[in-house]
């Protein structure tokens, strides 16, 4: 019988999924490597530490959730068309976006990991603010307004944590998003 192997992306996949459902309670060694039908020393052999694979985990979510939205955001050819796919990438209810609130929960106790998401909420306040910019917002008002359409982006994701979205939820998104940012 052939022996199942795991890779370092498996591994993180896995956590990234366990922490979005159960946050640091969900990253067990153990477990994972059971779902992974794999040894625990497989995890050993790509992460020395768990605060290590947390870090890796992160550095995963960033790239899926903020490095690419901005890089598909910026193949739009007009700015409007860019906030529109930036709007439409960033509330389309994902599987895993537990992972936001039980990583920003997890920080509270990290300084080091605080400090990687302050500068995340940055560069995505500092993106946006910069595209309200180009749709011919003042510098003032685009920065009051990509922090309104983040804090918008946060609590809308929390009310839909675990209900169905609706078939037609990017036109109501849209409706609301008008009522202080006109594109």
């Amino acid at each position: 019988m052939p022996k199942v192997i795991a890779k370092k992306e498996d591994w993180i996949k896995l956590g990234y999924i366990e922490f979005s459902d159960k946050g640091i309670s969900g990253i067990v060694v153990e477990k994972m490597a059971d779902k992974l039908k794999v040894n625990k020393s497989s995890f050993y052999w790509y992460f020395s530490t768990k605060e290590e694979f947390i870090k890796q985990i992160l550095d995963f979510w960033i790239a899926e959730n903020t490095t690419k939205i901005i890089d598909k955001v910026n193949t739009q050819k007009t700015s409007v068309k860019q906030f529109e796919k930036l709007v439409e990438l960033s509330f389309k209810k994902e599987p895993y976006m537990d992972f936001f609130f039980f990583i920003k929960k997890y920080a509270k106790s990290n300084p080091k990991l605080q400090k990687t998401l302050d500068s995340i909420d940055i560069q995505r306040l500092e993106f946006t603010k910069q595209l309200l910019i180009r749709l011919n917002f003042t510098e003032d008002a685009a920065a009051a307004k990509a922090n309104l359409f983040y804090k918008y982006l946060i609590g809308y994701h929390e009310l839909i944590r675990y209900k169905k979205q609706d078939e037609n939820y990017l036109l109501e998104v849209k409706a609301e998003l008008n009522q202080f940012i006109s594109y």
